[in-house]
C-alpha cells in the first residue's frame, strides 16, 4: 500500500502539534503526572490533618495557663517538644504529632499577650 505524498505533511503536523501541546501543557498549563498528583494529594491530606488537630491542642494549652509562660520562654526550636511533653497532642497519631505540636506552639505563643 502506498501512502500519497500529500498525507506526510499532515501526519508530521499532527505529531508536531501533539508534542507542542504536551510541552505547553506540562510547562505552562499545570499538567502533572500521576505520581506528582499522588504526592500533592498526600501533602494536602497531611495539611488538613494538622489544621484539624491544632485547635484541639490550643484548647488544651488554654486549660493549663500555668504552662504558657514556660512555653513562651522555651527556645523556638524546642517548643514542639514542650507541647508534646505537656500532653497537649496525646490524641494525635505519632505520624502527625510533631507537625501538630509545631503549629500549636506557634499559635499559642503568637496569641499570648505581652505583659
Amino acid at each position: 500500500m502506498t501512502i500519497p505524498e500529500w498525507v506526510k505533511p499532515g501526519v508530521w503536523g499532527a505529531i508536531g502539534g501533539a508534542v507542542a501541546a504536551m510541552i505547553i501543557g506540562f510547562v505552562w498549563g499545570g499538567w502533572v503526572t500521576g505520581g506528582t498528583a499522588g504526592k500533592m494529594e498526600t501533602a494536602s491530606a497531611e495539611t488538613a490533618i494538622v489544621q484539624a488537630f491544632t485547635p484541639l491542642c490550643v484548647t488544651k494549652a488554654e486549660q493549663q495557663p500555668e504552662q504558657l509562660p514556660a512555653l513562651k520562654e522555651e527556645s523556638r526550636y524546642k517548643r514542639d517538644d514542650f507541647v508534646i511533653e505537656a500532653g497537649w497532642v496525646n490524641n494525635v497519631s505519632e505520624k502527625y504529632r510533631d507537625e501538630v505540636a509545631k503549629a500549636c506552639a506557634s499559635i499559642v505563643v503568637e496569641g499570648m499577650t505581652t505583659d
